[in-house]
């Protein structure tokens, strides 16, 4: 506990990079390429799926949501990230900190919700196909979207208005390059216990249910696959979940190392890199493994180039 007669600590530092200060430009260059090519990579998605007629389906509903998630994910730290690299204070109040945990935490969240929609989308295609359009309606996946949202709003504006109603004394340095949940109750004055363990029960609550769901999902999806007694009727069956099951692999790969695993097994390094994957590389990779394993993208995307290629002709 601190004393008494030490002032509330108004603002946070990071120094997360503090001991690389000779590649912080070498770090702005690095992460200023990830940050455009993941805003630009989901939004030509975005618009791929926007203008092509034949990927107005239930499936591509939920990639443009999670492709926009992606966009919104990494900016909300990646921006101020950047800026950090390149000024000597590394500063940001507690206000601005408090928006940004609850931005970021907002969209951790919903996309757990959002990759269990995606994964009853594909569950329902291949196990029930002929009750598809009946139950993945545009107003059943406008509601599964709709609701991944507003969970993720609901619960992590209860968490993050828990966590700042903490007291925060001392130099508040945060041993971290933006606010995540743990390294900001670290800094707290009081015993913070009690809090950590109600923050983990969430953990598992929000990230293991919809994995469980996700799981169970492809159990069945795997078994209605080998059923199918062609071998082109199974790899086409599967291909539409590849892409799927990849992003799912990479998101709750490190999610749950970053929020299952007991704290004594915390480290900053370790979090810092694993923040690295799922703010940066994960939303990344994210376009390039919807267009790289998705036929129907790929040949969307030849239809669009071909189109526009004509008009310039003409």
């Amino acid at each position: 506990m601190m004393s008494g007669n030490q002032s509330l600590c108004t603002k946070f530092t990071f120094v997360a990079f503090s001991s690389l200060a000779e590649l912080q430009i070498v770090l702005f260059i690095v992460f200023l390429i990830m940050y455009l090519f993941t805003v630009g990579g989901n939004l030509i998605i975005i618009c791929l799926i926007w203008v092509t007629p034949s990927l107005h389906t239930p499936m591509y509903f939920f990639l443009v949501n999670l492709s926009f998630l992606e966009m919104c994910y990494i900016t909300s730290v990646m921006p101020q990230t950047l800026v950090h690299l390149l000024v000597g204070t590394k500063t940001i109040s507690v206000g601005a900190c408090a928006a940004q945990m609850y931005v970021f935490a907002i969209l951790g969240l919903t996309e757990c919700c959002l990759l269990a929609a995606m994964a009853y989308d594909r569950f329902i295609a291949i196990c029930y196909p002929l009750h598809y359009t009946l139950r993945i309606s545009p107003s059943v996946c406008s509601k599964l979207a709709a609701a991944s949202w507003i969970i993720g709003m609901v619960v992590e504006s209860a968490q993050t208005t828990w966590i700042f109603s903490l007291p925060f004394r001392g130099t508040g340095k945060i041993d971290h390059f933006f606010c995540d949940i743990m390294p900001v109750v670290k800094l707290s004055c009081v015993d913070t216990s009690h809090l950590e363990i109600v923050f983990f029960f969430f953990s598992v609550v929000f990230l293991i249910i919809p994995c469980i769901f996700i799981l169970c999902s492809y159990v069945l999806i795997l078994v209605t696959i080998f059923r199918i007694p062609s071998a082109a009727g199974r790899h086409k069956a599967f291909s539409t979940c590849s892409s799927h099951i990849l992003v799912v692999s990479l998101f709750y790969g490190t999610a749950l190392f970053t929020y299952i695993q007991p704290k004594n097994s915390h480290t900053p390094d370790t979090d810092k890199a694993t923040a690295l994957m799922y703010t940066v590389i994960t939303p990344a990779l994210n376009p390039v493994i919807y267009t790289s394993r998705n036929k129907e993208v790929k040949e969307a995307f030849h239809w669009v180039t071909h189109r526009s290629s004509h008009r310039q002709m003409a």
